[in-house]
């Protein structure tokens, strides 16, 4: 399920895996949001987009339970779906992007500098 952006200011990159991955110019950086009434876990959603943003399989990524435990991960982007606090984020580095989690559900993925 792919959620519309919030602006103008991000523009449609790539489809993964049936969820839409936005660039933002400005910022350099790519955002993807999970609404919680999917059937895909949030922590599958974030290595698919930032497997899209490094343009690369998902199997050639590091774990994801490198940086953060999924399932905590899960847990955390669950609650925040059922109960929709008005703030709220987890930060951590991930396939050597910077990965930021929104209570609102959006992933904002800053890419390295140079690969």
């Amino acid at each position: 399920m792919s959620v519309s952006p919030p602006s103008d200011r991000l523009t449609p990159v790539d489809d993964a895996a049936g969820r839409t991955v936005y660039y933002d110019e400005d910022g350099d950086t790519y955002h993807v949001w999970w609404s919680g009434d999917e059937s895909q876990s949030a922590s599958a959603a974030l290595v698919l987009a930032v497997a899209s943003v490094r343009e690369t399989d998902p199997a050639d990524l590091e774990t994801l339970s490198r940086r953060i435990d999924p399932d905590a991960l899960d847990a955390l982007f669950s609650h925040w779906a059922r109960h929709r606090p008005g703030s709220g984020s987890v930060s951590f580095r991930f396939a050597r992007c910077a990965v930021t989690g929104y209570a609102s559900g959006e992933f904002r993925i800053e890419p390295p500098e140079a690969d």
